[in-house]
């Protein structure tokens, strides 16, 4: 008989701090690169590493990856909140996909936030990000890099090689967070259309209260209605009024009479 395996929850945690150790072991690495080159070099200054085509060349640079942005005075400000608002969101992208054990996703994930908030220290330090690996082909240079570009970059082929060659691998990853915002959908609903039914008792006592007071008014009116008669008759009895030629020592006589 085939013994059937267990899902174990604890793989997801497990898996996610791993990459968040891995994550913090890039970041660190990049770091310290980065401080080593800003103390043992002067700025603009050059080391060859292989004649004509790879050296360390420290520069600063205001832009992003690659250089891009840095002649733009805004570039560094703009680029400061792409990597904050990026490198947290990636961050969340990668747990959920530990959570779902999908680690080569998660894997890509990893890398790509390692190289923002690499970046991102730099820039909030420094308002620039120090360069240093450099690669000439001839008379074109390619433009100056560092380890948090490199991270960055293989993270976003790698994730790419994923939506591309791995169509249902990455369809899984997003089927699941879409349940998740239909059951957040669905609760959110429910708890609105509950709303009105709690409010209905009092409103149905406000309306006993209203046919109460409308009430009161025809009870009224049905005292007066029924003094009425009475009043009709007083109005109907005939007048008994004593004649004046009679004395009151003569009211005998007129009742003998009778």
């Amino acid at each position: 008989m085939s013994k059937t395996k267990k899902a174990n929850p604890t793989r997801g945690l497990e898996l996610s701090m791993i990459l968040f150790f891995l994550m913090l072991f890039l970041v660190v690495a990049d770091q310290f690169v980065k401080y080593a080159i800003d103390y043992s070099m002067e700025y603009q200054s050059t080391i060859p590493v292989i004649a004509d085509f790879f050296s360390l060349h420290y520069v600063r640079n205001t832009g992003s990856a690659f250089s891009l942005f840095a002649d733009k005075a805004w570039g560094i400000s703009l680029l400061t909140g792409i990597s904050a608002v990026l490198g947290g969101l990636v961050v969340i992208l990668m747990i959920v996909a530990c959570a779902k054990r999908l680690k080569l996703l998660a894997f890509a994930f990893s890398l790509i936030a390692a190289g923002a908030f690499g970046n991102l220290i730099d820039r909030v330090r420094f308002k620039y990000v120090i360069d240093y690996l450099r690669f000439d082909f001839g008379n074109y240079t390619f433009p100056i890099f560092n380890l948090a570009d490199i991270c960055a970059v293989v993270g976003t082929f790698l994730l790419m090689g994923i939506i591309l060659f791995g169509k249902k691998y990455f369809d899984n990853f997003w089927s699941s967070i879409a349940d998740k915002k239909a059951k957040k959908e669905k609760a959110r609903k429910a708890e609105i259309s509950a709303k009105p039914e709690k409010k209905q008792e009092p409103a149905e006592k406000e309306e006993t209260e209203e046919v109460q007071d409308t009430e009161e008014p025809e009870g009224h009116e049905e005292d007066e209605s029924d003094e009425e008669p009475v009043d009709e008759i007083a109005d109907n009895e005939p007048d008994l009024a004593i004649p004046s030629n009679v004395r009151p020592g003569n009211l005998a006589k007129f009742d003998g009479e009778d």
